[in-house]
């Protein structure tokens, strides 16, 4: 008697079982790579909000009012300006001397773990825990 080609189901349920082992533990580490480089995105969108908010203030005299002033005369592009970016939101309040951005998670825990802060001061600042509170001046300085 010739035995048929291919794989019996006991193997082919083996093989499932092995895929599903390595994607609980693949799975995990993407989605904390993927908010770290949206973490990491908000805090490179708030140094060039610092940097563009002196530029426009050496140029014009008073510090921007919002993000679309800043979009306007091309300091920044149009995805931050609509205030939303790479999993963060970005609340902007500006005036003659002074300003400050709140940067946080759209889905706190799932695009972010951590909130952040900027003002005319130049440093960011974070609150750390998904609790809903938003970071501020008092908040620590990141590293």
């Amino acid at each position: 008697m010739k035995r048929n080609q291919g794989f019996t189901l006991i193997e082919l349920m083996i093989v499932v079982a092995i895929i599903a082992i390595i994607a609980a533990i693949a799975i995990p580490s993407l989605l904390n790579a993927r908010k770290a480089g949206n973490e990491a995105s908000a805090i490179s969108s708030l140094r060039t909000l610092t940097t563009v908010n002196e530029q426009y203030r050496t140029r014009f005299g008073d510090y921007a009012d919002g993000l679309t002033s800043l979009s306007d005369e091309n300091y920044i592009d149009t995805v931050l300006s609509g205030g939303t970016k790479s999993g963060y939101g970005f609340t902007y309040t500006g005036g003659a001397d002074t300003w400050n951005c709140v940067a946080d998670p759209t889905t706190a825990g799932t695009t972010g773990d951590r909130g952040f802060f900027v003002n005319e001061s130049g440093v960011i600042r974070f609150v750390g825990d998904t609790s809903g509170g938003s970071a501020d001046a008092t908040s620590p300085a990141i590293d």
